[in-house]
């Protein structure tokens, strides 16, 4: 790799706190660790594939502490996509870590193969993204994974599962038809069998529901939506506890999964805005359902705010 230099320090942001940060505050300072932007706001954006090391030594130890904060190589990050990925993990009370990949549908993918093998059996809601749907009945059918889908509604969990179930994937709400699901009771049930639980969770983000600690083991965003949230960035995120995150970032790193380091600074000047678009995102989307509502050429509205929404109760706890 070469001869030279060592990862940034900075005198850094004087915000740091021992009292507990609202969500909208951790939207705003996340991820703004001195040792990840220095002396700035913000963090640059690290543009390299390759690193200097002052000798050999220096180079095996960057090679033999696989994680955040160490240089590498290009493809484990640099300081622009550190800081991201310990903002999401901020976000998420109970997580260990993020690893960040080039689209959504990316992020579900790696999940799913960090925890599944051939012969395993996925329980899947009926209800999910499409291209998830697609991935289980193409790719992981391919593998010896079989998919079981279930009613996103049903309340009768333990007739879920199996001895082969190893994982189960949820959304809630859910895409489209946004039902939505008793993360608690469905985590509760999973644990008991040792079963992993992953939640696609890029309507709410971490912001209006956090997911680890309602139970989930791995909290999976489409951030090309809201988290960059101008319609210019492609990205995917995965947030897990300490238990799971080897598998996740070895799976991660074996099938070389990165994102660009401009990319990642998009993205992280996208979350510094969550909190005042999602806040505007739930009243105008509100708004508009109760128009809807209104409309005689309109047979149903599919919103869990609305008080006559099936899983409104579940919603609103």
């Amino acid at each position: 790799m070469g001869l030279g230099q060592g990862y940034p320090q900075g005198a850094g942001c004087g915000l740091s706190s021992k009292k507990p940060q609202k969500p909208a505050t951790k939207t705003v300072t996340a991820g703004r660790k001195a040792s990840l932007t220095g002396p700035v706001v913000n963090v640059p954006v690290w543009r390299a594939s390759t690193h200097l090391y002052e000798n050999v030594a220096e180079l095996e130890a960057g090679k033999g502490r696989n994680e955040d904060g160490r240089f590498f190589y290009g493809r484990r990050g640099s300081p622009t996509q550190w800081s991201l990925a310990d903002a999401l993990t901020a976000m998420e009370p109970g997580a260990h870590g993020t690893m960040l990949y080039p689209s959504g549908v990316a992020a579900i993918a790696c999940a799913l193969l960090s925890v599944l093998k051939a012969g395993d059996v996925l329980l899947m809601t009926d209800n999910v993204y499409d291209p998830s749907r697609s991935l289980a009945d193409g790719f992981l059918k391919r593998f010896g994974v079989e998919t079981r889908y279930f009613d996103p509604r049903t309340t009768d969990y333990d007739a879920l599962f199996c001895d082969r179930t190893r994982a189960i994937l949820l959304e809630s709400p859910g895409s489209l038809t946004f039902e939505m699901q008793d993360i608690p009771a469905i985590c509760a049930a999973a644990k008991k069998r040792n079963v992993v639980t992953l939640l696609d969770n890029t309507w709410a983000t971490s912001y209006f529901h956090t997911a680890l600690d309602k139970g989930i083991d791995m909290a999976i965003l489409s951030c090309t939506k809201y988290i960059v949230g101008h319609s210019d960035v492609m990205m995917g995120s995965v947030t897990t506890h300490d238990k799971l995150w080897p598998k996740l970032r070895h799976t991660a790193q074996q099938l070389g999964q990165t994102v660009s380091p401009d990319d990642a600074y998009l993205a992280s000047r996208g979350l510094r805005t969550l909190s005042v678009r999602m806040k505007a995102h739930e009243t105008s989307a509100l708004h508009i359902a109760q128009w809807l509502q209104t409309q005689a050429d309109v047979a149903a509205v599919f919103h869990p705010a609305l008080p006559d929404c099936p899983g409104h109760d579940i919603w609103k706890r």
